[in-house]
């Protein structure tokens, strides 16, 4: 399909609908974790160095102890040989410590990135298989803070917390059988902080886990607005409504700062408190070491291994109390992640449905009924015909159902009640790829990529000639202006085109839908920005492209549409009137009047001027 619907106006009437809570932690922790299915064997080499490490980080405070009871033998002597024996050993451990910990990072660095790029591949993956209902809902930008704050957000959780938890459990369960290896009494003394670790642990994370969730949502609402804003930098500046829309941007970003700076202040606690914790454990290690190595029941050796092992028992605690607060800032990006992931997609195809190819282009709608809320019906009852190559123009007040209609034919939408029919059959019994590549659609508002004006206008058709191509603007009247250009066909435009004029862009879309060759036409405002004398050429390029095609006309200026072979009245969801352009101007009724009034204020201006 070349194009795409506009949403009719009908977001005012959605909203952006209520925020989400916030889903399980464990379990959107463990959903996270599958993604680290493809990348084990690596994990595995991972955990095997942080064994490896592990084990020589805990020898160092045994090597330390031992150098010191060396140099204070009961003799006064100093052990040299056992002393230079521990220092090698220690010197050694040191430096494959710092080895380890270095492939460690370089290798994790590979796998967060691998599955930071499968995640954010699953979320763009999915965006394409969403329905045109959910983007009528939700804006632009709070979509591109999912695909890029909350995924950077979860790629800095991965990178940093996942070698840090695996390092911090094995350094706690080391460090305490060492402790209790070299001191029963002194391991029941260090013990006495760790319940005031865990009820500080506790009472900040279920505080910063709320506040960090609201973050990133204020944050999507944030990049929403600046996204709104730029792109409709025009209207803003036309209407003079830079100031307000300051306004707005500095209430969200107060909302903003707000929520992140009482999350950061709430996570900022720890860290001193966990301070002033491991010093009171370390007073009371101290004291109680110091009676024992009195009464003779240890060395002093003992005491000072201790107190290192105590620091590796505690610090584990410390960073892992650390990456909890960081968990909870990237379990909330991958909760707005998985939100997403988790909307219903398009319906699937029918059991045995068949493609559409080589359409005759005959159109029907039976009784046909649907409304964007069941509350508020659109379309009532609908039922018109069009036959094969004919061309069906639709007209009424804005919200009377014309952009509906064409996006039910299409299947954008599904119909609420009743059918409709290509080629005698339901449309729904075709595959929804094969229908809409039967269609080619030219909006009033077109919208251009990045790329050269050749690559745009073989949007539709990807493999066409360059010959084909440049056929096709001409035929659109685009040749003219493209050929203008310094570089012509191979000219680079900007997002959207924004280095043409309106005009010039829809005459860039007119020729990717002439490019296409699609077996249905439908022009929704086609010419609606291009000037009187531009227009006579594209009405006579249309009038070639549609002969032999079933084509739909939604039209406002109505002197475009005097050729169309039907030309139907919708009003409130249903047809009022229907027949050719000098029928319906016959009867006088609606048509007649809505002509007369264009035609006379089209006169008045032309004389004002």
């Amino acid at each position: 399909m070349v194009g795409l619907m506009r949403s009719g106006g009908r977001f005012g009437a959605h909203g952006r609908g209520p925020v989400v809570k916030p889903k399980n932690f464990k379990g959107t922790l463990k959903r996270l974790w599958l993604y680290f299915g493809k990348e084990r064997k690596w994990l595995t080499i991972i955990f095997i160095f942080i064994l490896i490490d592990s084990a020589l980080t805990l020898s160092a405070p045994y090597l330390i102890g031992r150098s010191i009871d060396a140099m204070t033998t009961p003799s006064g002597n100093v052990n040299f040989d056992l002393l230079e024996v521990t220092v090698i050993t220690l010197l050694v451990a040191y430096i494959a410590d710092g080895l380890l910990t270095f492939l460690q990072g370089w290798i994790m660095a590979g796998v967060s990135q691998r599955i930071v790029k499968n995640l954010r591949h699953s979320l763009f993956e999915k965006l394409q298989k969403l329905p045109v209902p959910f983007f009528d809902t939700r804006t632009h930008g709070e979509l591109m803070s999912r695909l890029s704050n909350d995924i950077d957000n979860v790629s800095s959780t991965i990178s940093q917390s996942t070698t840090q938890l695996m390092s911090g459990s094995l350094m706690i369960l080391g460090s305490l059988v060492m402790m209790i290896v070299l001191s029963p009494a002194l391991t029941l003394a260090s013990l006495i902080t760790i319940p005031l670790v865990f009820l500080l642990t506790r009472t900040i994370a279920k505080k910063t886990s709320v506040l960090f969730k609201n973050q990133q949502i204020q944050l999507g609402k944030l990049n929403g607005h600046i996204e709104e804003t730029i792109s409709g930098i025009q209207v803003v500046k036309a209407f003079n409504h830079e100031e307000k829309v300051i306004e707005e941007f500095e209430e969200v970003n107060a909302k903003l700062r707000k929520v992140g700076l009482k999350a950061q202040i709430w996570s900022g606690f720890l860290m001193p408190i966990m301070n002033v914790i491991n010093n009171l454990g370390f007073a009371i290690i101290a004291a109680v070491g110091g009676v024992l190595a009195v009464k003779g029941l240890i060395t002093v050796g003992v005491i000072a291994s201790f107190l290192t092992y105590s620091r590796q028992f505690v610090r584990p605690l410390n960073d892992l109390a650390n990456i909890f607060n960081i968990l909870q800032s990237g379990v909330a990006g991958a909760e707005r992640v998985f939100e997403v992931l988790d909307e219903q997609e398009e319906p699937s195809d029918l059991p045995g449905a068949i493609p559409l190819d080589n359409p005759k282009g005959h159109v029907v709608f039976e009784n046909v009924s649907f409304g964007y809320r069941p509350d508020v019906p659109i379309l009532k009852n609908l039922s018109f015909e069009s036959g094969e190559g004919s061309s069906t123009a639709l007209v009424g007040p804005t919200g009377a159902g014309k952009t509906t209609i064409v996006n039910l034919l299409t299947r954008f939408y599904d119909v609420t009640s009743g059918r409709i029919l290509i080629d005698g059959r339901d449309i729904r019994e075709y595959t929804r790829d094969s229908l809409r590549r039967c269609f080619g659609i030219v909006l009033q508002d077109t919208y251009l990529f990045s790329g050269t004006i050749r690559e745009n206008i073989k949007y539709g058709k990807p493999d066409a000639a360059d010959a084909e191509v440049e056929a096709a603007a001409a035929m659109a009247n685009a040749d003219v202006f493209i050929k203008r250009l310094p570089k012509q066909y191979d000219t680079m435009l900007t997002e959207n085109g924004g280095n043409l004029s309106q005009g010039q862009r829809q005459l860039l879309a007119i020729a990717r839908v002439i490019l296409a060759k699609p077996s249905f036409l439908i022009l929704d405002e086609a010419t609606s920005s291009i000037d009187t004398r531009t227009e006579l050429h594209i009405q006579d390029a249309l009038l070639n492209v549609m002969k032999g095609r079933t084509s739909f006309i939604i039209a406002h200026r109505l002197n475009t549409i005097r050729d169309a072979g039907t030309i139907m009245v919708i009003d409130h969801g249903e047809i009022v009137e229907k027949g050719s352009h000098d029928t319906l101007i016959d009867q006088k009724g609606i048509y007649y009047n809505m002509f007369s009034n264009q035609f006379k204020n089209m006169e008045g201006a032309m004389e004002s001027s």
